[in-house]
C-alpha cells in the first residue's frame, strides 16, 4: 500500500483515556438513571449495580487490554476476532459495527443532541432530523481534518462535559435533603425480584457502559499503542464508573426515586432542584457538550472499521473504501455511515435498531474475552507487553457477563435479537462473493 493510505501514528496518552472516557461518557451518564431507577426500585440497589456494572466493564477493558496491546492494529475489536478465529468471523464483526452499530449509534446520539437544543431554544419538533444531519456532518468534518482533529475534539469535549457533572455531584452530595437516600441493605423495590432487579439493572447500567471497546479501532494511530493502550482503557474505566457512582448519588440524594422512575428529564429536575430555575438550563448545556463528544468518539472510531475491513479486501469497491483525506482519515468509510446514519435518523428507528444489535455486539466481544483465553494456550510465545491481571480470573468474570448479557437479551428482548442476528448475516454473501472473487484473481 502507497504511503498516501496510511494513517498517521499522532494520538498520545490523554487522547486515548478521552476517547475512552469520552465515548462512554454521552447520554447514558443522564438518561440512564430513570431506567435504572425503575427496574430496581430502590437506592440501594440502583446503586450495587452501577458498582457492579462498572466492576464488570473494567474486567471486560483489562481483559480486551491484552489483546490490544499484543495485536495493536488499527481495527480493534475485528482485527482481535478475526486473528483468533479466522477471517470469516473478523468479517462479520466488521460488518456488524461498521453497517449497523456505529451508525445507529451515531443516529441516536444526534437525535438527543438536536432535541435537547429544541428544548434549549424551544423550537418547532419538525427540526430534530435536520438539526442531527447538521450535528453529525459537523463532527464527520472535523473528522476529515485527520485523527488529531478528532483526537482534539474529544480531549476538549471531555474537559467541558466533566464540568456540569462536578458541579452536580458536588453540591448534590452536600446538600440538605429529606429525600431517603440508603445503601444498606441491599434489595430490590417492593413490586420487584431480588435476582430480576439486579439483572435488569445491571443490564441497562452496562448499555451506559457501552463504547469502551472501540478505542482499540485507533491503536494503529496510536504514538506508543502496546503501552499506553491498556492504561488508557483501564484508567478511563475506572474513572468512568466513579463518574457515575457520584453523579447517581447525587440524583438519587436529590429526588425520591418516585420521581426519577421512568422519568427522562430527571437529571434536568436534580439540577433545578440544586441550583434553581437556572440549573435546567446548565444541565441541558452539560448534556448536549458530553453527546457531542460521544457523538464524535463513536464517529472516530467507526469510519476506521470500513477502512480495516478495506485493507483486508473483504468489501466491494475497497478502493474507494480506502481513500483518505490530505489529514490522512478515511473520508470516504465515513461518508457512507454518515448516510446510513441519516437514513435511520429519517426513519426514527435508530433506539430500536441500537437496542437489537446490543446482542450481536456482545456476541463478538464475549468470543474476545475467550480468545484472550485461546491465544494464552495456542501461542504461549506472544509477545504480551500487558497480560490481564488475576488471570485466568478476570477474563472469566468477563465472558461470564458477556454471556449473561447475551442470554437475558435473548430472553426479554427475543424479536429485536433475532432481527440483529438476520441484518448481520446479511453480509454473509458480500463475505463468500469477496473470498470468490479472491480466487479468480488468485489474490491470497
Amino acid at each position: 500500500m502507497s504511503n498516501q493510505n496510511e494513517l498517521k501514528r499522532n494520538l498520545g496518552f490523554f487522547s486515548a483515556i478521552s476517547i475512552v472516557m469520552g465515548t462512554v461518557i454521552g447520554a447514558g451518564v443522564f438518561f440512564k438513571v430513570s431506567s435504572v431507577v425503575e427496574v430496581t426500585g430502590s437506592t440501594s440497589m440502583a446503586m450495587f449495580v452501577w458498582l457492579l456494572g462498572g466492576l464488570v466493564t473494567i474486567c471486560a477493558g483489562l481483559t480486551a487490554a491484552e489483546l490490544a496491546a499484543a495485536i495493536p492494529e488499527t481495527g480493534g475489536l475485528i482485527t482481535y476476532i478475526e486473528y483468533t478465529y479466522g477471517s470469516f468471523w473478523g468479517y462479520l464483526s466488521g460488518w456488524a459495527q461498521a453497517f449497523i452499530y456505529f451508525p445507529a449509534n451515531i443516529a441516536a446520539l444526534a437525535i438527543v443532541f438536536a432535541t435537547q437544543l429544541i428544548n434549549l431554544f424551544h423550537l418547532k419538533a419538525g427540526w430534530i432530523v435536520p438539526i442531527a444531519i447538521l450535528t453529525a456532518l459537523s463532527i464527520y468534518f472535523i473528522n476529515c481534518l485527520g485523527s488529531k482533529a478528532g483526537g482534539m475534539l474529544q480531549s476538549i469535549t471531555l474537559v467541558i462535559k466533566l464540568i456540569p457533572i462536578i458541579l452536580i455531584v458536588v453540591v448534590g452530595l452536600f446538600q440538605d435533603s429529606n429525600v431517603d437516600f440508603s445503601l444498606l441493605p441491599l434489595q430490590a423495590g417492593e413490586h420487584q425480584g431480588f435476582f430480576t432487579a439486579l439483572g435488569a439493572g445491571l443490564l441497562a447500567t452496562m448499555f451506559a457502559y457501552d463504547g469502551w471497546m472501540h478505542v482499540g479501532t485507533i491503536a494503529g494511530e496510536l504514538k506508543n499503542p502496546k503501552r499506553d493502550l491498556p492504561g488508557a482503557i483501564t484508567i478511563g474505566l475506572g474513572a468512568v464508573m466513579v463518574v457515575y457512582l457520584l453523579i447517581n448519588a447525587a440524583f438519587l440524594m436529590t429526588l425520591p426515586i418516585s420521581e426519577i422512575s421512568g422519568n427522562l428529564n430527571a437529571a434536568s429536575e436534580a439540577s433545578v432542584r440544586i441550583f434553581g430555575d437556572g440549573g435546567g438550563k446548565i444541565v441541558t448545556i452539560g448534556i448536549m457538550v458530553s453527546v457531542y463528544g460521544a457523538l464524535n468518539g463513536y464517529l472516530m472510531t467507526g469510519m476506521r472499521v470500513p477502512y480495516a475491513m478495506a485493507e483486508r479486501n473483504r468489501l466491494p469497491f475497497r478502493n474507494f473504501f480506502l481513500k483518505l483525506t490530505p489529514g490522512q482519515a478515511p473520508w470516504a468509510a465515513g461518508l457512507v455511515q454518515q448516510i446510513i446514519a441519516y437514513i435511520m435518523m429519517s426513519l426514527g428507528a435508530f433506539d430500536t435498531i441500537t437496542n437489537m444489535l446490543v446482542f450481536v455486539i456482545w456476541t463478538f466481544y464475549s468470543m474476545s474475552f475467550l480468545a484472550v483465553m485461546i491465544l494464552r494456550k495456542r501461542e504461549p510465545d506472544m509477545e504480551r507487553p500487558y497480560k490481564v491481571p488475576l488471570y485466568p480470573v478476570i477474563p472469566l468474570i468477563a465472558l461470564v457477563a458477556g454471556i449473561f448479557v447475551l442470554i437475558n437479551t435473548l430472553f426479554t428482548q427475543t424479536l429485536l435479537a433475532v432481527i440483529g442476528i438476520i441484518i448481520t448475516l446479511l453480509g454473509i454473501p458480500i463475505y463468500f462473493y469477496k473470498k470468490k472473487q479472491e480466487e479468480r484473481e488468485g489474490i491470497k
